[in-house]
């Protein structure tokens, strides 16, 4: 077993210093390794899903990867639904899963499925370690295979490995463990790309005939003051339109469109043609607008530039030209030049955000019905400064991207990889558990409920505070057109459910807040963010036809 223990000196030796441990008699090796060495934070969670995502969580709030430890069988799969939105995102994860000597494969043994490459539609490697290790040769595959897999997972893009690793009886040390001090490390040097001369200035030649240069910003998790700067003066030089939505955590570049939504869906015949670009440049992952992408692929631009260093390409507005690889903070930066007039492209657009910052001013300075909106505009506005949120899919990341973080301290966590409902409370509770910061999660009834097991572990981060919209039932499917028109809407797709969160809190020993209009929101608000011994939640109920309705009269402001 003394290759197996070595596995958590390997791990050490390449900084990774956090695991995540679910409960299991054939893994029991890798668990002892991970458990008694002294350079790693090993937590137990004991639902395998829930515990992929706490690992997500701790992986996106640290910027490293984190191993996960699980038995054999169905265990393993429980960490798919993680392991495909970390491959989505690129977020680094070990996956060491323990599994049943190759030959008791299918032979109707306790625990024994066809492990083997079972994620690799969704990882970046897969690797088998030996059964054996009498042959010096497979000793040093092993020592390889945990270096290697450890150096892909970090590099671009980042994501998932998966290391499968049969284990023969017996399974537990008779004598205290060891680890090698001759193991063999192998370490990546890394190094910037820049463009050369002559490429360099055929784009800045393009730039500079381009009159209208729309720039999109994906999600990006962790974005440093450098390429903030660097987009600025880039804006400045080119008189350049950047389109940044609240998961691009730019929002206080200089003369950004966060209103697009409201924009495009309100543009006119003539203004579509208008404001088409001829110059597209994207950066980033993934948009959420769909009216963005819907007007970014019917008004193509002539020119796309997409810039990423490396990976395969998501062409999502159907119309790369050209793919610059580099990161987008080299790409910005490579450009140093005078501040350029402002465009009639770029004032024009400008006009527009403008109009519609004020349009929803108005709207929500009247006289609304308390609604999923109103309450999660008031959340927005009262998140301390320099704190996370986290947002589940569906309907509260579609609000939040109408709204907007008008709080450029606020850094905006939302699985859209896979854009799953499943592990949004274990991913912010990942998150909070690897820092001291306030992590805040907001999310809808249908996501909390379906990831509860999140809190079923003994690490409890009194810095979590969780907003749950309660309005019984999958809202989405109640706004979308098609569901909502069906007499089955609410059992079949909005799934109607009369739960609520109070033995929950109970139960979890998390403090606990109730919320049915604008006054009581307000008050609790007041307190919510004061530090305590425990999580809290506060759930907020709204009634999901006032939801529909009050959301169809903000979606139409311009035309009130």
């Amino acid at each position: 077993m003394q290759p197996i223990y070595n596995i958590a000196e390997i791990c050490a030796s390449h900084g990774v210093r956090q695991a995540i441990l679910s409960p299991g008699s054939r893994c029991a090796p890798l668990t002892i390794s991970f458990a008694r060495h002294t350079q790693i934070q090993c937590k137990v969670v004991p639902d395998e899903r829930s515990a992929a995502f706490i690992a997500l969580g701790i992986a996106l709030q640290t910027q490293t990867p984190v191993v996960l430890i699980c038995t054999s069988g169905s265990a393993v799969l429980n960490y798919y639904p993680a392991i495909a939105e970390a491959y989505y995102q690129h977020i680094p994860l070990i996956v060491l899963t323990a599994d049943r000597p190759a030959e008791w494969i299918d032979q109707q043994d306790g625990q024994t499925i066809r492990q083997n490459q079972v994620y690799s539609s969704h990882c970046k490697a897969s690797y088998t370690f030996p059964t054996e290790y009498q042959h010096p040769d497979a000793i040093w595959q092993t020592e390889r295979i945990i270096s290697e897999a450890i150096i892909k997972s970090k590099q671009y893009p980042q994501g998932p490995v998966h290391i499968n690793i049969p284990l023969r009886e017996p399974l537990y040390p008779a004598e205290p463990i060891s680890y090698s001090k001759e193991i063999r490390i192998i370490e990546q040097i890394n190094s910037k790309r820049v463009l050369d001369q002559q490429l360099l200035n055929q784009l800045e030649q393009k730039l500079k005939s381009s009159s209208r240069i729309l720039l999109v910003a994906g999600q990006q998790v962790f974005v440093n003051s450098e390429l903030k700067k660097n987009i600025s003066n880039f804006i400045k030089q080119f008189g350049a339109v950047l389109i940044a939505e609240p998961i691009g955590n730019i929002n206080d570049a200089t003369d950004i469109i966060t209103n697009q939504d409201l924009i495009i869906n309100d543009f006119s015949e003539i203004e579509k043609t208008q404001f088409k670009p001829d110059l597209l440049i994207t950066f980033g992952e993934a948009v959420i607008s769909k009216s963005l992408k819907g007007f970014l692929r019917k008004f193509k631009a002539d020119t796309h530039w997409h810039i990423q260093p490396d990976g395969a390409i998501a062409d999502t507005f159907q119309s790369i030209t050209n793919l610059i690889q580099l990161t987008s903070e080299e790409f910005f930066g490579s450009f140093q030049g005078d501040e350029a007039n402002q465009s009639a492209y770029k004032l024009n657009w400008l006009k527009k955000e403008n109009q519609y910052k004020l349009l929803k001013e108005n709207f929500f300075n009247s006289n609304i019905d308390f609604a999923e909106i109103q309450a999660i505009h008031q959340v927005l506005n009262g998140l301390p400064d320099n704190s996370i949120l986290h947002i589940s899919n569906s309907m509260p990341i579609r609000y939040v991207n109408f709204l907007g973080i008008k709080n450029p301290s606020i850094q905006l966590f939302c699985n859209r990889g896979t854009s799953g409902i499943d592990g949004v409370i274990s991913t912010a509770y990942g998150a909070a558990l690897s820092t001291d910061t306030t992590v805040t999660v907001l999310t809808g009834d249908m996501a909390f409920f379906y990831d509860r097991n999140a809190f079923w572990n003994n690490n409890q981060p009194k810095n979590l505070r969780i907003i749950l919209i309660n309005n019984h039932g999958g809202g989405i499917f109640r706004m979308i057109e098609g569901p909502s028109s069906q007499p089955e809407v609410e059992e079949y797709f909005a799934t109607s459910q009369k739960l609520n969160a109070r033995l929950f809190a109970q139960e979890y020993n998390t403090e606990y807040l109730v919320a049915e209009n604008q006054a009581g929101l307000t008050e609790h608000l007041s307190t919510f963010y004061q530090k305590s011994e425990t999580p809290k939640l506060l759930e907020i109920f709204t009634d999901p036809s006032l939801d529909k309705l009050v959301l169809k009269k903000f979606k139409s402001i311009a035309r009130q």
